[in-house]
């Protein structure tokens, strides 16, 4: 069928919307009409070479929509359903099978190689074979391929359009309060970073009523954003060391820190932050692939501090997602108020506007 989608068509270029072909969905795969779709900074990534993934190239991974077709052997959804799309797993593997599909043993493959299960595209451009499959969904688009695995389905009544966040950042942030560290009530939590999936994490300590929430962001309006969503203390870094302004608030430091930006002089602040025994949970991707973490051994070992790379807040998509919505539902988790919705055309500015820290998490709508 004939979509029109974003494409990335070189390494930094910006995002061109244009007609593309879309495949029929093969058995296994869904056919999604786009309601909308979260602007991500893995997205972002790809555009800048930081994860690897052919050019040209349709990506977009918070797709949210309404099920239009179904492939064979497909029995999770039906034509007609509302449904998040989130990452991509094989549903075999020994983490999958355990429940932890985030860490999916093919995890790579199937969400960054950029073609079908089959080894073909499902999206072409006059002929010419585009990188799609981004997260098993490719979802800049008015039309996307997920595959039965990667589709949660949602109520009716609840903003479709706006559930596509929850299949990613959202997810990634709450899902590292609540699963990943499983802060306990009454715990301290440190957040650096002050975008959609730190102010998740906020989100989800209000839930789970941790006692210190501290959040570091340079940025004013989010600052004052993080306070309102329950955060207890939110510090600029132009003010100081990072660790210094935390121990000012929390003498022995945090039980918990969650780290969002994979900047190296950020994450030495966290470190010196964390109080004895204090764990330490890392979801930014870094600029440089090739960045490592340092950390005295000695030190790590007599304070008794842990690490703990997270990916998609260690969830299980089928059973999170619809936790965070029931969450929604009461009141408990408003994370509509990180977003703000543009159109798919005005993509660029709005990646411009996020960059800007003018907004925190856009949807972009298709037309």
């Amino acid at each position: 069928m004939r979509i029109n989608a974003a494409v990335l068509d070189r390494l930094d270029a910006d995002f061109v919307v244009r007609p593309l072909d879309l495949a029929d969905p093969a058995p296994g795969e869904v056919l999604i009409e786009i309601a909308g779709v979260g602007l991500c900074h893995t997205d972002l990534a790809v555009q800048h070479g930081h994860l690897p993934f052919p050019f040209p190239a349709v990506v977009g991974h918070e797709g949210s929509g309404v099920v239009r077709a179904v492939g064979a052997k497909v029995t999770k959804v039906s034509v007609g359903d509302r449904v998040v799309a989130t990452f991509n797993s094989c549903g075999t593997c020994d983490q999958c099978t355990a429940g932890a599909p985030s860490y999916c043993a093919r995890f790579m493959e199937l969400n960054f190689g950029g073609v079908r299960a089959d080894g073909t595209a499902g999206l072409h451009d006059d002929g010419t074979a585009l990188g799609c499959n981004f997260f098993g969904q490719s979802s800049f688009a008015t039309h996307a391929l997920a595959h039965e695995v990667n589709v949660v389905k949602v109520p009716d009544n609840v903003p479709l359009e706006l559930l596509g966040p929850l299949g990613c950042g959202v997810q990634t942030g709450a899902g590292a309060v609540l699963n990943s560290l499983a802060c306990p009530q009454g715990s301290s939590l440190l957040v650096t970073g002050g975008g959609a999936v730190g102010l998740s994490a906020v989100l989800a300590a209000a839930v789970r009523d941790l006692a210190t929430v501290i959040v570091v962001e340079p940025v004013a309006a989010r600052r004052r954003l993080a306070l309102d969503l329950g955060a207890t203390h939110a510090i600029d870094p132009a003010d100081g060391p990072i660790a210094e302004q935390v121990r000012a608030i929390a003498p022995t430091g945090v039980a918990f820190a969650l780290d969002t930006t994979a900047v190296g002089s950020v994450i030495d602040g966290v470190i010196g932050s964390l109080a004895q025994r204090g764990v330490f949970g890392m979801v930014g991707v870094p600029a440089d692939p090739t960045a490592t973490l340092s950390v005295g051994l000695i030190e790590m070992q007599a304070r008794g501090l842990s690490f703990k790379g997270i990916v998609e807040g260690d969830s299980n998509p089928d059973v999170f997602i619809p936790r965070l919505i029931e969450l929604y539902q009461t009141g408990r988790f408003p994370f509509d108020r990180l977003v703000t919705t543009m159109p798919l055309a005005k993509i660029n500015d709005a990646i411009a506007a996020q960059a800007r820290g003018e907004v925190v998490k856009v949807v972009l709508l298709p037309d």
